[in-house]
C-alpha cells in the first residue's frame, strides 16, 4: 500500500475545499467504475475547471447514501491559472457550485495551510444518526434524513449502554468487513438526546471511523434500547471481538457527517505524522 505524503510537488500549491451534500443518490464517496460517486463528480467538475487533472483527498470517506453537513477534502493545482494569473479561489467556489448537481454544495475553496492533510491531519470526526421510533411518521421532506424504526427506544438504555462504548477500544466487532488497516479507535462521544419534534438523535464523535463503524454502533445500541439485550451485552461485544449480525447495521440514511477537527496550523505535521503510522479505512 502506498505510504501517504505530504508533499506538494515543485510549482503546485495545496487547496482546501469545504462542502456538504445529500448522498442519497450517490454510491458512496469514493470513485467506483459505472457508479454515481461524490468523489468522481466533484474530480470531474474540478479538473473541467482548471483545466489540469484533480485528485482529491477527503477527510471522511462516506458509505453509500450517507449524508454530510461538513466535509473537508484538499486538492494541488499548478501555482498559476492558464493565463499565468494566480487562483481566484472564491471564483472557484462560484464556479464549482454553477458545474455541481444541487445535490453538493462548495461551501469554500481556500489556500490549504502548509502541511495541511484533509485525512491524516484531522484530530478527530462527528457523525450524527437520526431515528424516529415507535411508528412515527416522517415528514415527506425529511425522509431521506431519518431512519423510522417501529419500536420505541428508551433513552437512558441508549445511553447506558453508549457509555460502554466510550475510550479506546478495538472496534473490530463494529466495523463491516472489507476495511483494511487497524481498527483500534479512539471514540470521544456517543450520546443520545430526544428532540423537540420525538425523533432520537445520537452524537458520535471518534478520532476516525473504520467502515461502516456508526451504523453498526448505532444498530446494537438499539438492541439494548428495546430491551432486547441488557447493556452488559454490548460491554461482551467488545470483549469477545464477536462480529455484530449485519441484520444489526442501521440504514445510511439516517447518518450525516456534521463536523471535522484540525489541530493548529504549527501542529499539522506532527498530527500527520501520527496518523499516516496507522493507516486506516475510514
Amino acid at each position: 500500500m502506498e505510504q501517504p505524503t505530504l508533499k506538494v510537488e515543485s510549482g503546485f500549491l495545496r487547496f482546501r475545499i469545504d462542502f456538504s451534500y445529500d448522498g442519497s443518490a450517490f454510491s458512496g464517496w469514493a470513485k467506483q467504475p459505472d457508479q454515481r460517486t461524490i468523489q468522481g463528480e466533484m474530480e470531474v467538475a474540478l479538473s473541467g475547471l482548471v483545466r489540469n487533472r484533480v485528485d482529491l483527498i477527503v477527510a471522511g470517506r462516506t458509505d453509500a447514501g450517507v449524508h454530510a453537513s461538513k466535509q473537508v477534502a484538499h486538492f494541488d493545482l499548478p501555482e498559476r491559472d492558464k493565463y499565468g494569473k494566480p487562483w481566484n479561489t472564491q471564483d472557484l467556489q462560484y464556479r464549482l457550485n454553477r458545474m455541481l448537481s444541487q445535490e453538493i454544495v462548495v461551501r469554500a475553496v481556500s489556500r490549504a495551510p502548509d502541511h495541511f492533510h484533509a485525512r491524516f491531519s484531522a484530530l478527530r470526526r462527528t457523525y450524527i444518526y437520526k431515528i424516529a421510533d415507535g411508528q412515527q411518521d416522517i415528514d415527506p421532506l425529511k425522509r431521506f434524513d431519518i431512519t423510522p424504526w417501529y419500536r420505541h427506544l428508551d433513552l437512558s438504555r441508549l445511553n447506558e449502554a453508549s457509555r460502554r462504548l466510550l475510550g479506546d477500544h478495538d472496534f473490530a466487532t463494529f466495523c463491516k468487513l472489507g476495511g483494511s488497516g487497524t481498527t483500534l479507535r479512539r471514540l470521544e462521544e456517543f450520546s443520545w438526546q430526544r428532540m423537540a419534534d420525538s425523533t432520537l438523535l445520537a452524537r458520535v464523535t471518534a478520532d476516525a471511523f473504520c467502515y461502516s463503524m456508526v451504523r453498526n454502533l448505532v444498530g446494537a445500541v438499539v438492541c439494548v434500547g428495546e430491551s432486547r439485550f441488557e447493556p452488559e451485552w454490548i460491554s461482551s461485544l467488545l470483549a469477545n471481538k464477536t462480529r455484530v449480525s449485519e441484520s444489526m447495521v442501521f440504514p445510511a440514511r439516517g447518518l450525516t457527517l456534521i463536523a471535522i477537527e484540525y489541530p493548529a496550523d504549527d501542529l499539522l505535521e506532527a498530527r500527520f505524522k501520527v496518523t499516516a503510522r496507522r493507516r486506516d479505512e475510514e
